[in-house]
């Protein structure tokens, strides 16, 4: 069987960087293809060119035979291709039937025939498992909602090549379910889908090939069912990136950083109390719905709480602190990092130096000192492995590894005595997550308490000193380290969350 899509020899450049050299990928109709590599390997450079988000350099895309040009994401839509973006790009304020037909709006009379695109929507989301309202705002949705309403956007253009980039990253588990059904019943439909995510376990279980990029090149790849998860992770990252491994810190200290008492916000969180300690990583563990993410923004004061008590330790020991107050001794790394995290158009100087201003600023003038500003970063870029060609880069132009590595070097920068880290390793591949959690662990390793929240089961079992298991905004359970798997998944069980 001839392929359905041919790429051959793809070249792309950009200032400073090879994003791309002769790369080569098939794939056929009724079949599902993993496209992986690390952060940075090319992948969604490789899978722009195919959207029509940028051109190559040079290179030839054949589709059922015939060699196509883009200029542009219309020109690849009417070659019959829908791109599906791992960050969404929905317009919160129009309906979902509205988002669903943006580009392609039906009209009666002159008029836009909103009674067509709100049958023909309300099809598609049952088709999808979803019984969002068709007149609903997408700025009243939920993350998994808002990604539904993309894939049913791509379903709608009749495409017969979508592109899925890590299309579970906001979903629940009932809407990944649902998603894997609906891949299944495309692929029987003849549509060639091409799968871009980190997370093996979901390649073997929908994909029917794998292509293994790695700095710009394909490394390997092949039918699934001749591979192993071994083979694939080395072939991402390199037999020397398989063996980053953390250090050992020891016995965690008694000394505590960071009390929480009676900590209550109706209909979210009902009387949190733990203590956390100097040199201890604490793992928040729940599942989705748990409260975990409202826990972290309430100790840092970025949502209210109607009562209790946080204490930090100054001055040799804890005092009462007020929710504005609590900033001054937590860093937070957010769980969206390139919303919340990052100023993507400045550059990796900048962002690495906006949570220790004050301490940047001149004793001469009251402007900041570049050049300090610039050794200090310059100094954690060498120490967290951030790979850039210049400080002065844009960091939307890093891969996500090296962006939440900017992040943490943010707060490594202020040397706050208290991390929290809300999903830290979220959509990152295995060795950018290796080196993330090597990163965690040498910052408790120097004094640093840390409360680590992550939906990734191995970063708590490799990390944690101690697990708060969580259900509907209370600490349910305290489990110590050394728990299992099964263990951790049984004490956070609940029906009514999955």
């Amino acid at each position: 069987m001839d392929p359905y899509l041919r790429l051959t020899d793809v070249t792309k450049s950009f200032p400073g960087v090879q994003a791309l050299t002769g790369v080569n990928v098939s794939a056929y109709a009724g079949e599902a293809l993993a496209l992986m590599g690390a952060n940075g390997a090319g992948k969604s450079t490789l899978m722009n060119i195919l959207g029509g988000v940028t051109m190559a350099d040079s290179g030839d895309i054949r589709i059922d035979g015939k060699v196509a040009h883009f200029r542009d994401p219309k020109e690849a839509a009417r070659h019959g291709i829908a791109f599906i973006h791992q960050e969404m790009a929905l317009l919160p304020t129009m309906t979902v039937a509205e988002n669903m037909f943006i580009t392609r709006f039906p009209s009666r009379g002159g008029l836009i025939d909103r009674a067509s695109i709100e049958v023909a929507s309300s099809k598609v989301l049952q088709q999808l498992g979803c019984a969002i309202p068709t007149r609903t705002k997408v700025r009243d949705l939920s993350p998994g909602e808002c990604q539904i309403v993309e894939i049913g956007r791509a379903l709608l253009s009749k495409a017969r090549i979508i592109i899925f980039d890590e299309p579970t990253s906001s979903l629940t588990a009932r809407e990944k379910d649902q998603l894997f059904r609906v891949i299944e019943s495309l692929k029987k439909e003849g549509k060639v889908i091409i799968y871009i995510t980190h997370f093996l376990d979901e390649i073997f279980q929908i994909c029917d090939q794998a292509v293994i990029l790695r700095n710009g090149e394909v490394v390997g790849g092949g039918r699934l069912k001749d591979l192993t998860r071994s083979e694939i992770v080395t072939l991402m990252i390199g037999a020397e990136g398989t063996s980053v491994t953390s250090i050992s810190r020891g016995k965690v200290s008694s000394d505590p950083v960071l009390r929480v008492s009676g900590l209550a916000r109706s209909g979210v969180l009902d009387d949190i109390n733990f203590t956390l300690h100097s040199g201890e990583i604490l793992a928040l563990w729940g599942l989705l719905g748990s409260g975990r993410t409202e826990l972290a923004r309430a100790l840092v004061g970025l949502d209210p709480i109607d009562s209790g008590h946080i204490e930090i330790k100054t001055n040799g020991k804890l005092h009462s602190v007020s929710q504005r107050q609590t900033k001054q001794w937590i860093g937070m790394v957010t769980e969206n990092r390139r919303e919340e995290g990052l100023l993507l158009p400045c550059s990796v100087r900048e962002n690495l130096s906006l949570a220790n201003l004050n301490a940047l600023i001149s004793r001469v003038w009251p402007f900041l000192d570049r050049k300090k500003e610039t050794r200090i970063g310059v100094e954690l870029v060498e120490r967290l492995n951030i790979k850039i060609h210049d400080s002065e880069q844009a960091v939307k132009t890093l891969s996500g590894g090296n962006q939440q590595k900017v992040v943490l070097g943010r707060w490594i920068q202020r040397s706050p005595r208290i991390f929290i880290m809300d999903e830290p390793t979220r959509g990152l591949d295995v060795g950018a997550k290796a080196e993330i959690r090597k990163i965690v662990n040498e910052l408790a390793a120097g004094g640093m308490a840390v409360l680590l929240i992550s939906s990734e089961i191995e970063d708590l079992l490799e990390l944690a000193d101690r697990y708060l298991v969580l259900s509907r905004g209370r600490i349910v359970a305290e489990k110590p380290a050394g728990s299992t798997r099964n263990e951790l998944i049984a004490s956070a069980a609940d029906d009514s969350l999955i």
